[in-house]
């Protein structure tokens, strides 16, 4: 039955795939579930909606499996126009809250807010319920697609056609089902740089400089997959640089059916000759021309659908437009006190994308951003125009982007030569930067709910990986592996470890493994960036500076003919100062209102971090503090741990005259190394030794408490003079003496006097704990000690002790009742399975006695031991035969 208010499921749409799974009720079943999503939808090549998705089925399969406590089924269905994706779980609770005159829910609370993710990002929702089952479902409709429709422009002025070369090269490569390059023509060649010999064979990856920004388009083997595909990309040619490209690929398939995909590449700023038209419905000329938009107009028709491409296409009309030599297109961030770069023609590569420039450079209006502004002579007026400098431009108009009165950008266009442009040239700009305004808004707008949602499904992958590890060392590796390459070209963690020490270069990653170790050395030889506490990145120039110092001095050593012992050549010095070129930002690792380090995030040669990427690394550096300070606190607490248990185990064991010792120790629970079992062999006076073997309650450091008590008092009443059972007595009346903190305790304790026949003569005190076993050479196992009351319980105790004597090749076997009390199902190892265990080691040394034992123990269930266990062998060895 279908909650009433809430819009039921249609089934109209024809299912051409489907994909279905169940997850446990546990807890890392969310992380499973966002994998298995993740992975049908890009399978299916439905990236657009990956990230919608992902968010959504990780807050509903959290209700199931963590607040229901139910297994959850997911399903996901593939029609022609989306994807359905259901959630169902086995607790039919109704708890779909029913919008009223109140709020929904908070979003703050858990209870809800699955639904009202729903309800914010599916197109269409809905909850069933069925006596058993709770199922919730939503719809993603796919954008519309414009790829391969056919349409027809309008005839257009020829100053405002698209700019190409006099002569267009389209490079063409074939990209095999593995992604390696099958063929490579010649205008690939002459674009960028490689010969045919030098790419066949060898994977595009090696080759594309892909932007990895979360939620921003599909990723390159996502790409190499669908069907058809557009965008922008970069190539990295022979040289070293990053050519910007304009790319379209087709799947094809050959005769014998093996698909590979057709890429087509042209420059980025010829575009126009690859990209597609979107549909738009065309009717007679004379009246589209009478209605034209003054918005196409400018931009050409059809419009770019991207942002990217529509910023793009906006200098390059501007800039022609005004007859220029360079244009540039920035956007202002939302406190609209800086404008970033994201669009340019003409300028050197320094000059692109995300690089910020202040919306107030001086007192005069002509220092503001937010009115026109014409210069027509740089020259005179220098750091009027920070852009602009060292670019050899003279003269240049400026324009603001404007909605609602709200600064959203800034449009300009400038000449190499002096007085080119006048307030007649800034009107023109001004009309069509009000023209463009609105549109560009609109997708800047677009974009930054894409990557919204991109950087939220990012972060809850991010939490889920950091709270899953206490081990410093891994969050280390996670911190460098999240950020690289999605966030940043290179990583490197500095780690502080108190107020008065110096930051350390813990850890250091590029997407390149072979730019590793010179990055590393790089950063190491230079003055780590100061701890601030202050939140926010702040941007680092001395990696860059030392970069450019040490390229410097490597060339002048390389002319010279002279080559340094710290250098490897001038390829990998300027590799290396190629890859800290770009920007590079420090955001500081703050938990609990100190600076436990500094993660440092850095871009290759020109390139700059956007304002939407650093806002997330910093989201990501407070969770990547948090998870580093608790790694910290629990590897400092863990070595304190085991130091004091360390202490509470016997420090060694001396050598008796004519006996064999051996002695295996094994703690259970994570990090414990001595825990309610323990052991003790020590000498007393001449010839006579003293011990024992113990079983505190309980396991862990309480238990430890008592057992270091009870070594120790062991010990002191020995040496005092008291036999056997005086000495438990006063050891009980020491562990009662505790109070609350008491542990009752069974102990096996004794003393040993080798004898001159080569026997050796015992006095046991068996109090609570598992009797000894005696292994006599004719392989008869006896009990070699009567049960006695346990310590700990009762006040007055009355103990005895027994004496026996060990002939040569007898054992003693002493154990805990971790031993005995190994079970697998209903199975128990018991006295008797030790018994028979013992009889086989007839014949062996006190070592391989204590090995075997163990290994019989081990294999006697599948699953780790849960209990302490201690196993202390004696034998009394054969006289060697006088030949």
């Amino acid at each position: 039955m279908a909650e009433p208010g809430v819009e039921t499921r249609t089934r109209s749409s024809v299912i051409t795939a489907r994909a279905a799974a169940t997850f446990d009720p546990v807890g890392r079943s969310v992380a499973t579930a966002r994998a298995f999503v993740r992975d049908t939808l890009q399978g299916w090549g439905y990236a657009e909606v990956v990230d919608d998705a992902v968010v959504l089925t990780s807050e509903l399969v959290t209700n199931a499996v963590i607040h229901a406590g139910t297994a959850a089924d997911v399903l996901c269905l593939r029609s022609e126009d989306g994807v359905r994706v259901e959630v169902a779980d086995r607790y039919p609770e109704r708890e779909i809250p029913v919008q009223s005159g109140r709020s929904v829910a908070h979003p703050d609370r858990e209870n809800g807010r699955g639904l009202l993710l729903c309800a914010a990002l599916a197109t269409r929702w809905g909850v069933e319920y069925t006596p058993t089952r709770k199922n919730v479902w939503f719809q993603l409709d796919l954008p519309e697609r414009p790829i391969g429709t056919r349409s027809a422009g309008p005839v257009l002025p020829d100053a405002l056609l698209p700019v190409a070369e006099s002569r267009v090269r389209v490079a063409v490569a074939q990209i095999d089902r593995g992604g390696a390059v099958t063929a490579w023509n010649e205008d690939a060649e002459q674009l960028f740089g490689y010969t045919a010999e030098k790419v066949l064979g060898k994977p595009l990856g090696d080759l594309a400089a892909w932007p990895h920004t979360p939620g921003i388009g599909t990723g390159l083997v996502e790409a190499l997959q669908l069907s058809r595909w557009e965008g922008s990309y970069g190539i990295r040619c022979a040289d070293g640089r990053v050519v910007p490209v304009y790319a379209s690929h087709l799947r094809v398939r050959d005769a014998e059916g093996e698909p590979s995909t057709v890429c087509l590449l042209v420059r980025e700023y010829e575009r126009a000759v690859l990209q597609t038209p979107q549909r738009s419905a065309v009717s007679d000329a004379g009246a589209e021309s009478r209605s034209a938009d003054p918005f196409e107009v400018f931009i050409g028709s059809p419009a770019p659908d991207d942002l990217d491409g529509l910023l793009q296409r906006t200098v390059e009309r501007a800039r022609d437009m005004l007859d220029g030599d360079s244009a540039f297109l920035l956007l202002a961030t939302d406190d609209e006190t800086e404008l970033e770069v994201r669009a340019t023609t003409g300028l050197p590569s320094a000059r692109q994308r995300f690089a910020r420039v202040p919306v107030e450079t001086g007192a005069s209006r002509y220092g503001s951003a937010r009115m026109p502004a014409v210069h027509e002579d740089l020259a005179a007026v220098p750091g009027a125009v920070p852009l602009l400098e060292g670019t050899g431009m003279r003269s240049v108009v400026t324009v603001p982007l404007k909605v609602e009165g709200r600064l959203t950008g800034s449009l300009g266009v400038a000449a190499e030569s002096a007085n080119r442009y006048s307030n007649e040239e800034a009107l023109r700009l001004q009309f069509a930067a009000d023209r463009i305004a609105l549109a560009v808004e609109s997708a800047r707008l677009g974009e930054l709910e894409r990557l919204r949602r991109g950087s939220l499904s990012f972060l809850v992958e991010a939490s889920d990986l950091l709270a899953g590890t206490l081990d410093r060392d891994q969050t280390l590796a996670l911190m460098a592996q999240m950020t690289v390459p999605t966030l940043a070209t290179w990583c490197a963690v500095y780690t502080i470890a108190d107020q008065s020490s110096d930051p350390y270069l813990s850890y250091v990653l590029h997407e390149d493994e072979d730019r590793i170790d010179g990055l590393k050395a790089l950063l190491t030889s230079i003055t780590p960036p100061d701890p601030v506490p202050t939140p926010g990145a702040r941007v680092w120039a001395a990696p860059a500076a030392a970069a450019h110092r040490a390229a410097l001095s490597t060339s002048m050593r390389e002319l010279d003919g002279v080559s340094g012992p710290l250098s490897s050549g001038i390829d990998a010095t300027l590799a290396t100062a190629a890859v800290v070129g770009g920007e590079t930002v420090v955001l500081p690792l703050v938990a609990r209102n100190r600076v436990i380090g500094m993660l440092t995030l850095g871009k290759p040669s020109d390139d700059h971090f956007r304002q939407e990427i650093l806002e997330l690394a910093e989201d990501l550096s407070r969770r990547a503090a948090l998870a580093l300070d608790n790694a910290r606190l629990y590897s400092e607490r863990m070595a304190i741990s085991q130091s004091l248990q360390r202490s509470l185990l016997p420090p060694g064991l001396p050598d008796i005259p004519g006996v064999e010792v051996d002695v295996i120790y094994r703690a259970a629970g994570e990090g414990n190394e001595v825990g309610g079992d323990f052991y003790d062999l020590f000498p007393i006076r001449d010839n006579a030794y003293g011990f024992a073997i113990g079983d505190v309650c309980g396991t862990g450091p309480e238990a430890a408490a008592v057992t270091g008590l009870a070594r120790h008092a062991l010990r002191l009443l020995a040496r005092e003079g008291f036999g056997g059972p005086a000495v438990l007595e006063r050891l009980n009346a020491a562990i009662l003496d505790e109070g609350a903190r008491s542990r009752f305790l069974t102990l096996l304790y004794g003393e040993i006097w080798p004898q001159e026949d080569g026997s050796a003569l015992l006095k046991v005190v068996c109090a609570g704990h598992p009797l000894p076993l005696r292994l006599r050479q004719d392989g008869t196992v006896l009990p070699a000690a009567e049960p006695q009351p346990l310590l700990g319980v009762i006040d007055d105790l009355e103990l005895y002790e027994q004496t026996i004597t060990l002939d040569p090749g007898d054992v003693l076997l002493c154990v805990t009742d971790g031993v005995t009390e190994r079970r697998e199902g209903t199975r128990m190892l018991g006295d008797d399975g030790l018994a028979e265990v013992l009889k086989s080691c007839t014949g062996l040394t006190a070592g391989a006695v204590a090995a075997r034992i163990l290994r019989a123990v081990e294999r006697f269930a599948q699953e780790p031991a849960s209990d302490d266990m201690a196993i202390l062998a004696m034998r009394i060895p054969e006289p060697i035969a006088q030949g």
